[in-house]
Parts: C-alpha cells; sequence; structure tokens
C-alpha cells in the first residue's frame, strides 16, 4: 500500500511527496517508481518531521503503529490520513482527541474503494427488512487482522434501524466447531484468507421466500488511490476528525 500511495501522489500535479518513514529503511533515500526522483526516507520519524515538514501523513501499517505514527505527527501540527485497519474505539477516540488538541484534520477510513464504501452504504438500513444476515469476506493470507474492518463496518451498517439482532441458527449438531462463524449482532461473518485473494465482501441477508446480495470485489491496490487523494486534498480543509469515505463523497 505504501508503493501504491507514493505512486498515485506522484502522478498527481497538485501533491508533492516530502518523504517517507519505515522502520526497516536502511537507505536515506527512496527512489520513485515513475523514475521522476527520489525522496528522503527513514526509521525515525521524528528526524524526517523536524527537517521535512509535511501538510498531510499518510498511515497505512497496522493498528499499534499508527497510532504511535499519528502522536508523533500531530504534535508537528501534520493533518492525517489514516487507512489501517483493526483501529479500536479508544483508538479512534484518542484521534478525536488529538486533532482537536493539535487542531489538524484527521481522516480515518476501514476502506478506500469508492465500490466497497458504496456496498457499506446500501447495507445500512436493508437490515431492518430482513431476518437473516452473513458476511463473507475473502483476503490475501498476509492480512493481519479477521474479520476485516469493512466487514465490521458491513455488520455494523446492517444492524442500523433494527430493535434487536437478526436471528441466527444454532447447529443441533456440530462435527467441527465453528463452522457457522463469527458472530455479531447475530451476523455471522466468515473470513477466508489465501493466496491470491485482494478483497472480497458479500452480504447476504434473507427473509420468508427470499435473498438478497451484495458483492464488492477488488482487482488490485490501485483501487484505493483515489479515495486515497481525495482524502489527502479534503484533510486540510477542516479541523477534527472525519471517519468514513462516505463523508467526503456525500453519501
Amino acid at each position: 500500500m505504501g508503493r501504491e500511495v507514493l505512486a498515485a501522489v506522484s502522478r498527481e500535479p497538485d501533491l508533492e511527496l516530502i518523504g517517507g518513514v519505515d522502520k526497516n529503511a536502511t537507505d536515506n533515500y527512496l527512489p520513485l517508481a515513475d523514475s521522476s526522483g527520489r525522496i528522503p526516507i527513514s526509521s525515525d520519524m521524528e528526524s524526517l518531521l523536524g527537517t521535512h515538514r509535511p501538510d498531510v501523513m499518510v498511515d497505512f501499517t497496522n493498528a499499534e503503529a499508527s497510532i504511535a505514527a499519528c502522536r508523533v505527527a500531530a504534535a508537528h501540527g501534520i493533518n492525517l490520513v489514516v487507512g489501517t485497519t483493526g483501529l479500536t474505539e479508544a483508538t479512534i477516540k484518542e484521534l478525536d482527541g488529538l486533532a482537536q488538541e493539535h487542531e489538524i484534520g484527521a481522516f480515518v477510513a476501514p476502506n478506500f474503494a469508492i465500490g466497497a464504501v458504496l456496498i457499506m452504504h446500501l447495507a445500512r438500513g436493508l437490515g431492518k427488512f430482513f431476518d437473516y444476515a452473513d458476511i463473507v469476506e475473502m483476503h490475501h493470507e498476509a492480512k493481519i487482522d479477521s474479520p476485516s474492518g469493512t466487514a465490521l463496518a458491513l455488520a455494523r451498517n446492517l444492524q442500523e434501524g433494527r430493535n434487536g439482532p437478526f436471528t441466527r441458527p444454532s447447529p443441533e449438531k456440530e462435527p467441527v466447531e465453528g463452522t457457522r462463524g463469527g458472530e455479531l449482532w447475530g451476523v455471522s461473518i466468515h473470513s477466508v484468507r489465501m493466496p491470491g485473494r485482494m478483497a472480497h465482501h458479500e452480504v447476504l441477508l434473507g427473509t420468508h421466500g427470499q435473498t438478497l446480495s451484495l458483492q464488492h470485489d477488488t482487482i488490485n491496490r490501485e483501487c484505493y488511490m483515489p479515495g486515497v487523494t481525495l482524502a489527502i486534498r479534503e484533510v486540510v480543509k477542516s479541523k477534527g476528525l472525519v471517519v468514513g469515505l462516505e463523508k467526503l463523497l456525500g453519501l
């Protein structure tokens, strides 16, 4: 994702790359993929920000590294765009506090693919019309969290407008434990991890005599870049925390 962000920002005439941070960085400079030049790179964020002051930091790391990086960047008055998944409610609350304390913009999205945002938008309010709900999500084998942040957001959106959880049948016999998947508000969530998968999300809804399905697939990581560059441009325009790409798309 880091390399995709570098490539995407390099293509935008109104955006400029300032530098990069990688805990395993051994060189002082990173050549850009389009051979347009190179940018400073360091394993020491504090040092890099002290000499190169960006307007925005884009973070695609992991939940633990993300909040640590955001604390440092916020203290330097740098706006935040966070695409890391698996953030807890406590972390989101801390990001909100950092944005207010340092008077910066902060943007967090569980998914930057516009199609994924649309399926989450469509899922909102549908749950009240159905009795049963399952979510199937498939990702590459190296994804660190399960279920995905998008699957959790889908489950939350399906629950909106309901007076209680979905009906979730429990099998009388379960020779293999856990085959009904994880559960959130009566929604069964099934996670698949294997090579060759990018990101797949499917919502299955059922009620008397009918079913409804919503599905979204990503083909490559380039699909996230229009959302990322949109967030970079928008996060500098206001102070405080915004969660969800749908807010920037006017949904």
